[in-house]
């Protein structure tokens, strides 16, 4: 009796096993990623956030939106909120056997880096591992960020040794628990001001401990059928041309004028772009009051009757497509599949090094980049994040709080238009680490 219900069982788990064990993992080498079959990864992502909590823990539902996916041509998501405590294997398990990876945000609302009153404390540093602790178990993570759109202008900047400091500490709890070298990066908002002082101070540094694995970008420069020069994205590259570490666009998408064309897709795969760049996410995946959404599940309703959705948007159901955004997108991505190179003909060593560290400037970049990163607990002054000067401990900085930044939306992405920063959207809920 007892052999004849464990039999089952085992079936069960080894295939569950199975589905994720057989996917390749994503690594970063240099300036790009590559699967472990030695081949290069170029993303073409979803942002996906149905849910404030955590959308990945309804595995009907991530099985429907899986195989839309398929459909639509993405092998990514990008996850802005999860509950580590949940169970996320049958999810990761769907998506993987979708052939589609996972970027995840390790903090929320009330462990992200503020970028006014900055704190790197071990409240934080624990909630970050417990994200860390969960989605490294599963093959089809290919990357975590430690914060999205921590510095939004440049007066900000010093705001940034807090985000490399937990790049730092992410890292080395990763090493110390021998989990795989999943790639650990920032998502960072698109702030002429920051450019390209924000990624090469990430990037940069003798001490590869402290260095961030990948950078990103939140970009919505390229508006209706714009172009390569005139939206901006030549001055990207130009930006990003010998980074060391891979970068990519994680929120693209302008949605004025209508209809969204995405043709700013065929320069970020094409000639132009897809040597420098590993991809591009679009936001969004579901239709909210932004506007963003490429799918939805079904006609708005009453949210006070239904306890399925926020502001009359369902969350949950059959994926039904928009258009003629959902169809424009597929259509550009079914064109669009740069071969890049095999790891075995990759030498990134032999010609990549790190960029110099940015100094400090008047009213303008304040860190000066070779001034030491804060410890856990601890506080910089201002004047030694400029001049290079030994930190100053304050003991333990207070757990940072959770500002309110507008309404509407539950999955976090902020537009520019033209080179305008715009808040578009933020998560109404959010889980407090204790």
């Amino acid at each position: 009796m007892l052999i004849s219900a464990i039999v089952p069982l085992l079936a069960i788990l080894t295939a569950v096993h199975h589905v994720i064990a057989d996917t390749p993992t994503v690594s970063a080498v240099g300036s790009k990623f590559f699967t472990s079959d030695g081949n290069q990864f170029y993303i073409k992502g979803i942002a996906y956030q149905l849910v404030s909590t955590d959308p990945l823990i309804d595995t009907d539902q991530c099985k429907r939106d899986a195989k839309q996916m398929q459909d639509l041509g993405a092998n990514v998501i990008r996850v802005y909120h999860v509950d580590p405590t949940a169970d996320h294997k049958g999810c990761m398990g769907a998506f993987a056997d979708a052939g589609i990876y996972l970027f995840v945000d390790l903090d929320d609302f009330s462990s992200q880096i503020e970028p006014t009153t900055p704190s790197w404390n071990q409240t934080q540093l624990s909630a970050f591992s417990a994200v860390l602790d969960e989605f490294q178990k599963y093959d089809n993570t290919a990357g975590v960020f430690v914060g999205n759109e921590v510095l939004t202008t440049a007066d900000t900047s010093g705001a940034a040794p807090y985000v490399k400091a937990a790049v730092r500490d992410i890292k080395a709890y990763r090493d110390s628990k021998n989990y795989r070298k999943i790639p650990i990066g920032y998502s960072a908002a698109d702030v002429p001001g920051l450019r390209p002082m924000l990624q090469n101070y990430l990037a940069c540094g003798d001490n590869d401990a402290e260095r961030a694995e990948f950078y990103s970008l939140n970009v919505y420069e390229w508006c209706a059928d714009s172009s390569y020069d005139v939206s901006g994205y030549s001055q990207l590259e130009k930006n990003a041309t010998g980074l060391n570490v891979p970068i990519f666009i994680s929120e693209t998408g302008c949605r004025v004028p209508r209809p969204r064309l995405f043709t700013d897709q065929a320069a970020v795969f094409g000639p132009d772009m897809a040597d420098t760049w590993s991809g591009a996410i679009v936001y969004e995946w579901i239709e909210e009051a932004n506007n963003y959404g490429l799918i939805n599940y079904g006609p708005m309703v009453n949210p006070n009757i239904s306890t399925d959705a926020l502001d009359g948007y369902p969350r949950s159901g059959t994926p039904t497509t928009i258009s003629p955004d959902y169809n424009n997108l597929k259509g550009q991505w079914a064109t669009l599949s740069p071969t890049g190179m095999k790891l075995s003909a990759y030498s990134a060593s032999a010609s990549i090094t790190p960029p110099a560290c940015p100094t400090s400037t008047a009213g303008g970049w304040i860190v000066n980049g070779n001034a030491p990163l804060p410890s856990v607990g601890q506080r910089l002054e201002s004047a030694a994040t400029a001049s290079g000067a030994t930190p100053t401990a304050t003991g333990t900085a207070p757990k940072a709080s959770a500002p309110a930044k507008g309404g509407g939306t539950i999955s976090g992405g902020k537009e520019v238009t033209g080179m305008v920063v715009g808040l578009v959207g933020v998560m109404l809920g959010f889980v407090v680490y204790l």
